[in-house]
């Protein structure tokens, strides 16, 4: 089967093929932002109102997710809510290991303690694989 290109844009709802016959499902913010929310299901058919479930996560990720039809659009909702909300990400020096809270629309950078970032995602860009086996880690830990 032949991969259609298609273009990212905010507020898309994207399908997230997991392997044997598992799907997670997400939601493109901000480039690079994407939401990651807490329903999987044993067929490609989102459940009822998809953007009613709670996100787990909001990460920086690889266009090329999408671009290059990997995860496929569904649907599109304007976005809204906890959504358009700015994360806040956490950054640590390789080299001293001091920890910084980031904020990605300015670049600005605070000085924090481990404890304040222990809640929030690493400022990394992921590839859609690396996506997906956390998907994967956290539905099987659901107990599905």
């Amino acid at each position: 089967m032949t991969q259609r290109r298609q273009k990212r844009r905010e507020g898309d709802l994207i399908l997230i093929p997991l392997g044997e016959n598992l799907f997670g499902y997400g939601r493109v913010l901000r480039e690079p932002l994407i939401a990651f929310y807490d329903c999987s299901t044993t067929n490609d058919a989102p459940p009822g109102k998809l953007t009613e479930f709670p996100t787990v996560f909001v990460i920086f990720v690889m266009n090329h997710s999408i671009t290059r039809g990997r995860w496929r659009v569904i649907g599109h909702e304007p976005l809204s809510g906890e959504l358009l909300k700015e994360p806040l990400f956490y950054k640590q020096d390789p080299i001293t290991g001091q920890f910084s809270i980031y904020r990605d629309s300015t670049g600005e950078e605070v000085p924090a303690t481990q404890q304040d970032c222990e809640k929030l995602e690493l400022a990394a860009v992921w590839e859609p694989e690396e996506v997906e086996d956390r998907l994967r880690g956290h539905f099987s830990h659901q107990g599905m």
